[in-house]
């Protein structure tokens, strides 16, 4: 505005080139500021015009008010702004038309025919696009005003205005009907058809935040192990890109109405890693059995919500969450609680009594603040940076390995200032280990093998990321579910590059260097098998770090008091005991070096026992044993309502909202079961049940009362 008021050209266009660039950026950053500037009136389309309003004033104030330069400029940017209507919508026309009901990964779908999505380009930010037509009037204009040739003026306006009218014309052949994907019935009816054909069994329920997709990954190499036809079912779409690679099918179903009508006539036992709302969707459904797995094992009160009682069956991990269950009195009964172990720990490599390197590796792994403000939350608030500062000053070098939880900041500032804090001490304590003559020695040694390993990294990298993208780059949901389908030989080569991955992250560094790990990768198993003892707080991470046997740290941030602390939390049991001030970690540290100095390890070997069951049979065994002994009673129970209702309606919750507590195929299956099941039949199912789950508890598999 200054610019115009003055008027000086070359200001104004240096100006706005300013604020053109500074959009751009903040877009591409992703600005939370974007957000607040739309809150306060000054959004995208605003921001534009007021820059070609101030292009207006500079016309004034260079007294072209009265020439044509003046009026091309007003009549160019009034139909520009007329063009975005119909622009607007067209792409919210194809993007709601291009939105199926469903998003799916495995699950075939030809019985529909769903086309290739629109270009990247012409969707991906496209009123952003759109607005930025201006730029050739904007520069033709400061031109013609600097320069007196009016003539170019007219053709930036002219190419405005083409250009906005090319992006029109080349969405318009999008919204012809075999451009769009089908309507949300013909999706759902070829999605029910798909279930009736694979006769899912056991379905692993997964819903939450954008956040939590951690929760769910973590069980599906169980699922793709499980006995019988794994489904993985969804809710929030966002998380379905967020999810790992897995070869079993995913049925993502955002509306609940579409999933209460779904045919899940065959799934028998359906399993839930998280206490959520949407959950009740699916509990309706009396014809499968409803069991808890959890998303870790700790001594926290999350691990004993009063919200379980809703399931048929809790599963834990060993005897410790039988007895966490019984001591909290959240009405959970003891003989609803099945022990299955924890699959996903076999990656976890056991301890041989000494370190990889020659100097140890500790990993502080602190869980994040929680949703209220108990200091027993985490340790990072209270002691993190001391525990961090003590471990770098330790008389005998140490590398720290930091892995913060994905949750840590998401709810306190304060919390995600002292992560900020630790990041920012062992990036300095990192360079200035790099600069003593020891540590510079051994790095010149070692650096044709980092080398390597970093070049390694970025070829397996290059590698994944081909692998990742199924069909054609820029597909959108709809096109993605087409073509997402299982290939064991991609499956298998992703498996094999991943594991390679992981060698040579490792090896890109040296094992000196203190290091910060975020994201998905490494995973949180591969940092304990790099670790020779770890540094937490009460959460899952603590039990299954057990399950390696190393040494341990855990902070009483709330300062119960060693005994007291203990006594509250099975998990700390065989661990060294922090205080706030993280005076104890020498004992760590000790244990670590010499194996006579820890006193610690037999209890570590009980313990591992008590939280995560015996070695063998093995967690998947067991795993397997209760999915096999609950489904067999649900299979009794299904057969012994069909045998009592006989031929009559199967009885089903009130309809809401034109849909019911089972599927169209479940009330099917039943009435089918009911009008030809005889007495014999369903006692032999019962006594099968029961059979199931004496053998189970014979083979120590599972644990029913």
């Amino acid at each position: 505005m200054l610019a115009a008021l003055l008027p000086h050209v070359w200001l104004f266009a240096a100006a706005a080139a300013v604020t053109y660039a500074a959009d751009g950026y903040l877009h591409q950053r992703g600005s939370y500021l974007i957000n607040r500037l739309g809150k306060v009136r000054a959004g995208l389309s605003i921001r534009f015009l007021l820059r070609q309003l101030m292009l207006v004033l500079l016309l004034a104030r260079m007294n072209l008010a009265e020439e044509p330069p003046f009026y091309t400029a007003v009549a160019c940017f009034l139909l520009l702004y007329g063009l975005q209507a119909p622009h607007g919508a067209l792409t919210t026309l194809i993007r709601l038309r291009r939105t199926m009901p469903v998003v799916t990964r495995n699950v075939d779908l030809n019985a529909v025919r769903i086309p290739d999505a629109p270009p990247d380009a012409l969707l991906d930010r496209s009123a952003e696009k759109m607005l930025h037509c201006d730029i050739p009037a904007m520069a033709g204009l400061l031109i013609a005003a600097r320069t007196g040739q009016d003539g170019i003026g007219y053709a930036g306006a002219a190419l405005t205005l083409l250009l906005a009218l090319a992006y029109l014309a080349a969405l318009v052949p999008y919204v012809r009907p075999g451009r769009l994907v089908p309507p949300a019935p013909a999706v759902l009816k070829a999605v029910d058809t798909w279930l009736r054909e694979y006769q899912p069994t056991v379905v692993l329920y997964f819903s939450g935040s954008n956040e939590s997709a951690y929760q769910g990954n973590m069980w599906l190499d169980t699922m793709a192990r499980v006995e019988g036809r794994p489904l993985i079912i969804m809710r929030e779409r966002g998380l379905v890109p967020q999810l790992a690679e897995t070869s079993v099918p995913v049925l993502c179903v955002p509306a609940g109405t579409h999933l209460m009508n779904l045919d899940l006539s065959t799934v028998r036992v359906c399993l839930y890693p998280a206490n959520v709302g949407k959950n009740i969707h699916i509990l309706r459904v009396p014809t499968m059995k409803h069991v808890f797995i959890g998303h870790g094992d700790s001594d926290k009160l999350a691990s004993v919500n009063p919200y379980s009682k809703v399931y048929d069956e809790v599963w834990t991990a060993g005897r410790a969450g039988r007895d966490r269950y019984a001591l909290a009195d959240v009405g959970v009964r003891d003989e609803d609680i099945v022990e299955v172990g924890r699959p996903q720990l076999e990656p976890v490599e056991s301890w041989t009594g000494s370190v990889r390197n020659p100097i140890p590796t500790v990993l502080y792994a602190p869980t994040w603040e929680g949703w209220d403000d108990n200091p027993g939350n985490t340790s990072l608030l209270l002691a993190g940076e001391n525990i961090v500062r003590r471990l770098l000053a330790a008389a005998d070098p140490v590398r720290i390995i930091y892995k913060p939880h994905p949750f840590t900041g998401i709810r306190s500032g304060r919390a995600k200032a002292v992560d900020g804090r630790i990041r920012a001490m062992l990036g300095k304590a990192a360079a200035e280990r790099a600069a003593e003559p020891r540590w510079v020695e051994e790095a010149e040694r070692t650096a044709a093998d980092r080398s390597a390993a970093k070049a390694e990294v970025v070829r397996i990298n290059a590698r994944l990321t081909e692998l990742a993208v199924v069909g054609r780059s820029g597909g959108d949901e709809a096109e993605e579910s087409r073509v997402s389908l299982a290939d064991p030989a991609r499956e298998a080569e992703a498996e094999q590059l991943r594991a390679a991955w992981n060698d040579a992250y490792w090896r890109s560094f040296g094992w000196w260097e203190h290091r910060t790990v975020t994201g998905t990768q490494p995973k949180l198993y591969d940092c304990f098998n790099e670790s020779d003892a770890m540094v937490s707080d009460i959460s899952s991470v603590v039990s299954d770090f057990i399950a390696s046997g190393k040494p341990y740290a855990v902070t009483d941030s709330a300062a119960l008091g060693a005994e007291e602390f203990k006594r509250q939390n099975t998990a700390v049991r065989a661990a060294v005991i922090l205080s706030n001030s993280a005076e104890e970690l020498d004992e760590l540290l000790a244990a670590v070096a010499d194996p006579a100095a820890d006193a610690l390890a037999g209890a570590r070997r009980e313990l591992k026992t008590y939280l995560l069951g015996p070695d063998e049979p093995t967690s998947m065994e067991q795993f397997n044993a209760a999915v096999r002994a609950l489904a067999a009673k649900a299979e009794a129970r299904n057969a012994g309502v069909a045998q009592r209702i006989g031929d009559q309606a199967v009885a089903v919750p009130d309809r809401e909202a034109g849909t019911s507590g089972v599927g169209t195929g479940e009330a099917e299956a039943l009435a089918e079961a009911g009008a030809t099941a005889d007495p014999d039949a369903v006692a032999a199912l019962e006594g099968e049940a029961a059979a199931a789950v004496e053998s189970a508890v014979a083979e120590g598999t599972t644990t029913a009362h």
